[in-house]
């Protein structure tokens, strides 16, 4: 089927481009309306958390906030009071404005030390997608921004919720775009040194870039049934650039050493894409099924969301390079030609299977099976030990950058105007505020409990209370205590909330869906690596390995991140503790990205043990002659996540610097190292498999391209009968 789809694409190029230029400008098109999407809204409505939320904002008449923080003045100043309070008088008579707080009438508007007031709009409740809420906010935002001409002398800066989600939008794309462009030109140098010419390299990354492109067109699609924030984006881009490339130069490297053998550009391609081309079917559906486990979480659309348009962009970027790259190589033509130091080797050595960096790595580590395995497996659980003291929690505005007004005036009020951060634990109760003080105060000798502000009416029969805890809201005295107010609530209809609370909420929906997710996507690893290979041992062993990799990868995010190791070198956010859903997400892609360069290195090994090649032998072929392409894809792969780990919002970066370790990890250590010596060490019960099972993936099994490459034109044959290391 590969090979066919290679064939039609490469004969047919001009309709194939014409499909390729109408979707990336589709997908263009896209990219605005996504981001206008984006939300910083994390929690489902399932989550008891969430609930609270939705019904406070249920009864209320307010809507979102803009405000204006007037800094470096001093805020007693008759002259500063008039333009406040003209300013104030002025945006109050504009349409959608409900309410504007006056700095000098309410407490907490003024700094404590009197140099700076804040000055806060509260706009009426309407649709956030609407024009009229769009009109409101810029004709407000543009009339506060006016006091940087009434004031010379202040530092005035404009932000609230209503401005909020916007900016922080604006960052992420500037992020993701910043990244690609430091990126993709590092990427084509790699190329060009891999193949030695600009027309070769700059395929994969033309499927690379059309990939990305239309992947945003995918997202508009998953943004009318999920909600998005600003990580669907970043994954998105980051394995539609990643998978692109690595397809594609396995495709073009497989095309090259075709041509090597005399084949006609055509037969080139169809034979590249009987084997390779196979090859990335299997990868495509191997992430795609690792990705699949997100959809097993339920009660976390945002996962869900992911996982889907992750599915998405994997499946487009293997449609991507089985087709547009066999286009692109047809309209290369004779540009694309075979490696004249290949070419001297092959017709020296002949295949030269065994000669070589890689074959000679393997044989090296198969001399020591047992020693290699246990100290790379050592290693990698040493480097996997600070997982066990990770700390779960939701990143606040501390994990975004200070440039962006928004964030620089809520840091600014916790800091300066006395205001308290959100509280552990927050109760929400269908009830009035003296029934549901006298409930909190019988919370207030509980060890943890530092102080319980007054009962606040909100509406008719309902009340709300703010509870805080001793130390961080993930540690166990938040926690425990959010578990005992659930079990003694003041109410039966009410609702406990808070920054404790989201975390024990979304730790729970982990928790219950990842039994569901676990089995997905292991199950899943396991159907398609035995019908590719026909072993359930060799399933087995690389979920194995991936995991103990995984592990270590986890552990390097927790030291840098959490404990701030390296962290001014790496210029990293150090946010004290790690994201639930960040680690969930970090999962699913690292578990697929290993498991795609998994199905690199065995469909060599596959191929050749099913030619006749015993096991060790085929282990050393098949590393000599898809390392250095595992290599190169890492390489880039670890370029492209790098310069994720580059931004400014502290999610990207813990997903792209997470990532790049995981390949890096996985492309050097554990395909180099600990697959070489494991399937030394198992021989022959590599391949086993019960008789009934083997029979059905004799039948029905994905299996690479039976025949060997015979050449077309004779060259000496390979030296077997002389030691390798001696040519």
């Amino acid at each position: 089927m590969t090979s066919r789809v290679g064939r039609f694409c490469h004969r047919h190029r001009w309709l194939v481009l014409l499909f390729w230029v109408v979707a990336v400008g589709a997908g263009v098109f896209a990219t605005g309306p996504v981001f206008d999407k984006l939300s910083q809204q994390s929690l489902p409505d399932s989550m008891e958390s969430f609930q609270a939320y939705n019904v406070l904002a249920e009864h209320s008449e307010y809507g979102a906030t803009v405000a204006v923080l007037v800094d470096g003045v001093d805020v007693e100043t008759p002259e500063i009071q008039t333009v406040v309070t003209e300013t104030a008088a002025d945006v109050g008579a504009m349409s959608g404005v409900l309410q504007v707080v006056d700095p000098y009438a309410v407490p907490g508007y003024l700094a404590e030390d009197g140099r700076a007031l804040l000055l806060e709009v509260v706009l009426e409740r309407m649709d956030e997608d609407s024009e009229e809420y769009d009109a409101a906010v810029t004709a407000v935002s543009d009339r506060l921004r006016e006091l940087d001409d009434a004031l010379p002398n202040a530092e005035v800066t404009v932000g609230g919720s209503a401005l909020l989600n916007e900016q922080l939008n604006e960052a992420v794309s500037e992020d993701l775009s910043r990244s690609e462009l430091m990126s993709l030109p590092v990427t084509l140098l790699v190329l060009v040194l891999v193949f030695g010419g600009v027309i070769a390299a700059g395929l994969p990354l033309m499927a690379a870039i059309a990939t990305s492109a239309f992947s945003f067109l995918v997202l508009l699609g998953f943004s009318q049934f999920f909600s998005l924030d600003p990580t669907v984006t970043t994954v998105v881009t980051l394995l539609s650039l990643g998978l692109s490339i690595d397809y594609g130069l396995l495709l073009v490297a497989r095309y090259r050493e075709e041509l090597a053998h005399g084949f006609s550009p055509e037969e080139a391609v169809s034979r590249a894409w009987a084997t390779a081309g196979r090859t990335i079917l299997f990868s495509g559906l191997t992430v795609a099924a690792a990705l699949t486990g997100l959809l097993m979480f339920t009660d976390i659309p945002p996962l869900q969301a992911i996982g889907s348009a992750g599915i998405a962009a994997t499946l487009a970027a293997m449609t991507a390079s089985l087709t547009l790259t066999a286009a692109l190589l047809r309209l290369a033509r004779k540009r694309i030609k075979p490696s004249k130091r290949r070419l001297r080797r092959q017709h020296r050595y002949g295949d030269a299977a065994e000669i070589g960096f890689f074959a000679s790595l393997a044989r090296t580590v198969q001399r020591r099976p047992l020693i290699t395995s246990l100290g790379v497996g050592a290693l990698l659980l040493v480097a996997g030990f600070p997982l066990l003291r990770a700390n779960l929690a939701f990143s606040g505005l501390e994990a975004f950058p200070t440039e962006i007004e928004s964030v620089r005036v809520e840091a600014t009020i916790g800091e300066r105007f006395g205001r308290d951060a959100e509280p552990a634990i927050m109760v929400v109760a269908r009830t009035d505020a003296e029934q549901l003080q006298a409930w909190a105060d019988g919370w207030r000798d509980t060890p943890g409990v530092t102080d319980i502000t007054p009962a606040q009416q909100l509406a008719d029969n309902l009340s709300r209370v703010q509870i805080s805890v001793a130390g961080a809201s993930h540690e166990s005295t938040a926690q425990d205590l959010v578990e005992r107010i659930r079990d003694n609530r003041p109410v039966e209809e009410s609702w406990v909330a808070g920054s404790a609370a989201e975390i024990r909420d979304v730790i729970d929906a982990i928790l219950n869906g990842l039994p569901g997710a676990l089995t997905v996507t292991l199950l899943a690893m396991v159907v398609l690596l035995f019908l590719m290979t026909g072993s359930l041992v060799i399933p087995l062993k690389a979920i194995l390995m991936n995991i103990v990799s995984l592990g270590a990868t986890f552990g390097v995010m927790v030291a840098v991140f959490q404990d701030g190791w390296l962290s001014e070198e790496l210029e990293t956010v150090v946010t004290g503790a790690l994201s639930p859903l960040t680690l969930v997400v970090m999962f699913a892609f690292a578990f697929g990205l290993s498991m795609d360069y998994e199905v690199f290195l065995l469909g060599r090994i596959t191929e050749l043990v099913r030619s006749g090649h015993d096991t060790d032998t085929a282990v050393r072929r098949g590393l000599q002659h898809s390392g250095w392409i595992i290599t190169s894809a890492a390489a880039i792969m670890v370029i492209v996540f790098a310069g994720f780990a580059s931004a400014r919002i502290s999610e990207i970066e813990q997903l792209g610097l997470g990532l790049a370790v995981a390949v890096f990890v996985d492309a050097t250590v554990v395909r180099c190292l600990l697959v070489p010596a494991t399937m030394t060490l198992l021989g022959r019960w590599n391949w086993w498999a019960p008789g009934p099972l083997k029979r059905f993936q004799a039948r029905f099994g994905l299996r690479e391209h039976e025949a060997d490459p015979t050449p077309a034109f004779p060259y000496p044959a390979a030296p077997q009968e002389r030691d390798p290391v001696s040519v």
